[in-house]
């Protein structure tokens, strides 16, 4: 009863025909609306046609996106609101190196678990907590017993994680996996002493106005057909999504003005509800009002920063992000046909 299928209907021809048709359907209920197209890529959209691949770095100037910290541990440095109490209690030297730890579902449904961060930790302080080095000795043993070569010659480093991604400002997280019934990601700014685990993504040099384009319909209109999924759930890859997003090309100072003043309305707001969780706050059915007009306050400033004219569907905004997806990739592409070309040798001159 709960099977997810999925069908896509393709016509196969042995002529180009005059014009191509694409039906869109405003909701899963609606009637088909037919649009004529020039051209449909394997996105099914009236676009170029081109397929989007993991880039490393950002097409566009923005800050870089990253994992958080693995631990690779076996499970001995995170731990629950009793094992910290517990812990505490017999050693309250403990207390100095534990923070606090977010997964995706902990950053989404406001859950407490905590990890030990020994990385400053001295070894006379390390000594003087036997149940804490106790831990440290199940991760070495642990990373020993790995099938991973890596892994196991990491084990000489037991008091780290294994890749360590944390911050030391204020950044931006986003978690990997989260709801497709949701309108929006829901995205936070984090302090350095939070310890974002591998399934956030994080932004440390995020502004005000980054949150607020990777928080607008623009950015989610591109997420939700580009990124990966589980399930049907969305699964965001940074070197899918965010790096190949167009993000504003040369947005003016009063665009971007506009942008982070709408960011703070919805920031602001979320105080306003700071007892609920971002899972909550951004649930189809129990979304504030007063949320939800301030982020289509920060939807219209973010378009603005793209183009003057509105944006009637979502498959106009897709039409025009892979225009400009195109527009951004072209010149890496003629670059990297001119160095695969085999240099022609210099004629020689009598």
């Amino acid at each position: 009863g709960n099977a997810a299928v999925y069908c896509v209907i393709i016509g196969f021809g042995l002529s180009t025909p005059a014009f191509c048709r694409l039906f869109d359907y405003p909701t899963p209920k609606s009637a088909p609306q037919e649009v004529r197209a020039k051209t449909i890529n394997a996105y099914l959209v009236d676009g170029p046609d081109v397929l989007v691949a993991n880039r490393s770095r950002p097409l566009s100037p923005v800050p870089v996106m990253a994992r958080g910290s693995m631990p690779t541990d076996g499970g001995h440095f995170i731990l629950s609101d009793e094992e910290k109490a517990e812990l505490v209690a017999k050693e309250p030297l403990a207390l100095k190196f534990i923070r606090r730890y977010l997964g995706a579902r902990e950053f989404l449904h406001n859950e407490a678990r905590w990890c030990l961060w020994l990385k400053e930790a001295s070894p006379s302080e390390l000594k003087a907590m036997p149940l804490v080095a106790a831990r440290v000795e199940a991760v070495r043993q642990t990373r020993l017993d790995s099938p991973a070569s890596s892994t196991r010659a990491f084990a000489q480093f037991p008091t780290l994680f294994r890749q360590d991604g944390q911050p030391t400002t204020n950044f931006l997280a986003l978690p990997e996996v989260s709801s497709e019934n949701r309108t929006y990601i829901p995205i936070a700014f984090l302090g350095p002493d939070v310890v974002p685990s591998n399934k956030l993504q994080i932004v440390p040099e995020a502004t005000p106005y980054l949150f607020g384009v990777l928080t607008s319909i623009m950015h989610m209109t591109w997420v939700k057909l580009i990124c990966g999924r589980l399930k049907s759930d969305i699964n965001y890859g940074n070197n899918l999504v965010y790096n190949n997003f167009p993000f504003p090309t040369s947005p003016s100072p009063k665009q971007i003005a506009a942008v982070e003043a709408a960011a703070a309305q919805v920031l602001a707001i979320r105080v306003q509800f700071s007892d609920e969780s971002l899972a909550t706050l951004y649930g189809q059915l129990s979304m504030p009002p007063a949320l939800v007009k301030a982020h289509q306050q920060l939807d219209r400033a973010v378009d603005q920063c793209y183009r003057s004219a509105a944006f009637p569907t979502e498959l106009s905004r897709l039409e025009y992000l892979f225009g400009e997806y195109r527009r951004l990739t072209e010149p890496l592409l003629e670059d990297v046909g001119a160095a695969s070309k085999p240099k022609r040798k210099p004629k020689s001159v009598a």
